[in-house]
């Protein structure tokens, strides 16, 4: 049968009346999981996702040709430069009355942005959990897979990648790199202009800002409720204490700042700076390996723990094509789709699944995956220090503006 009649009869015709939609696809139960499969079948799901970085819009390519030919989906990779676009249109279409057939099927999601949507009743669910490949997660040995910076999930996401807080720095210029942020702070003040960090409300300079207020904050657990329960200003004093004493040092003064990780990153390959960090644990590797960074730079984490979450798939509340965007994600956490993003070669991720859970081959090939003398060591990547409360991201985005955006 062709593909696209197979999509059709698994749509439900309803009214055509005055300001209907002609047809409306039955909702998928992903307790029923071959039924999710022929629905999908001749789907194309709109996957909204971050573009800005080139490896991870090859990865969702082999993603989009992986399930064409398993599935019959067609994958579209809509390549967002900030997820708050994303949240905004689906606002947009449940305020204009557009309750079934919504531009986006499948969203890369977390922090702040999840719990707007979740406030605002924008997201479909439960479902991540009734995925076939959710149980190589462990989630019941791994609380981080059913909370997203604080926020129980509640199966209304699904998880697909690690992200973590790493630092790199070129060993023939720094000969011990800082791993406090005392330290650090020591260090570009006797080494000025060869460090900096980008512009909020960039994710990379909130990151920043958040492992500084851990470690800098007498009492870090009021960073995990929400911001109107704490006293912001008396909390974050120390941050700001900290910047104004960085801030000279940087490159150019702490005048102007760097618009993302990926010019923080040519800041470093172009000389001009010797220390900079990502929010990927493989991204110095990856820059070594394709030459955009020497053979002598170095990751790791600072002393005390270093920011981890994790990355998650949650499909809006109107999604047309949520039975393909169910199979898009289950797919993603497969064995074999993790194995491919945990490749240095490829996507340099780190793995949501747990090794243990998985069944012998797999456990065998992810033990096998080779480690780049530039990545962090297990050892540093084991100390992971959890998200903040997602409402002090945009407080701490708007006071770093108040304070030092106009120059």
């Amino acid at each position: 049968m062709a593909r696209w009649l197979r999509g059709y009869l698994a749509a439900l015709v309803i009214s055509l009346g005055p300001g209907l939609p002609l047809l409306v696809l039955a909702e998928p139960d992903p307790a029923d999981w071959d039924s999710v499969l022929k629905q999908a079948t001749g789907q194309t799901v709109y996957l909204n996702a971050w573009g800005g970085e080139p490896r991870t819009n090859e990865f969702f390519a082999w993603t989009a040709s992986q399930v064409d030919e398993r599935f019959g989906i067609t994958l579209q990779h809509v390549k967002l430069s900030d997820t708050a676009e994303a949240v905004s249109r689906v606002l947009a279409e449940k305020q204009a009355g557009n309750v079934n057939n919504g531009a986006i099927d499948l969203l890369w999601l977390n922090g702040e942005n999840f719990a707007s949507m979740q406030h605002n009743a924008l997201l479909y669910g439960p479902w991540a959990e009734q995925l076939p490949n959710f149980r190589w997660v462990d989630a019941d040995n791994n609380a981080d897979m059913r909370k997203d910076f604080t926020i129980p999930v509640n199966g209304f996401e699904s998880p697909w990648l690690r992200a973590q807080l790493v630092f790199f720095h070129d060993t023939y210029l720094i000969a011990q790199a800082p791993r406090t942020m005392s330290e650090l702070l020591a260090w570009a003040q006797r080494h000025p202009g060869e460090f900096t960090y980008p512009r909020p409300p960039d994710f990379l300079a909130t990151t920043f800002m958040k492992q500084a207020l851990l470690e800098l904050v007498p009492e870090p657990e009021k960073l995990y409720q929400p911001v109107t329960n704490s006293d912001f200003d008396a909390v974050t004093e120390p941050l700001w204490a900290y910047l104004d004493a960085l801030h000279p040092v940087l490159l150019r003064q702490g005048r102007s700042f760097p618009a993302s990780g990926a010019e923080m990153r040519r800041l470093m390959a172009d000389g001009e700076t010797a220390l900079a960090f990502a929010f990927s644990p493989s991204e110095a590797a990856i820059a070594v390996d394709r030459g955009e960074l020497p053979d002598s730079v170095r990751a790791y984490t600072m002393n005390g723990g270093t920011l981890a979450n994790v990355s998650f798939l949650a499909i809006p509340f109107n999604a047309t094509h949520k039975a393909g965007a169910m199979v898009v994600a289950d797919f993603l956490l497969s064995p074999e789709a993790q194995l491919r993003a945990q490749d240095p070669d490829y996507l340099g991720s780190t793995s949501v699944l747990s090794v243990t859970a998985l069944p012998a081959q797999w456990r065998e090939r992810m033990q096998l995956i080779r480690r780049h003398p530039a990545a962090p060591s297990e050892e540093d990547l084991a100390r992971r220090l959890a998200e903040p409360h997602p409402s002090w991201v945009v407080a701490l985005e708007d006071a770093w503006l108040q304070r030092y955006g106009v120059r």
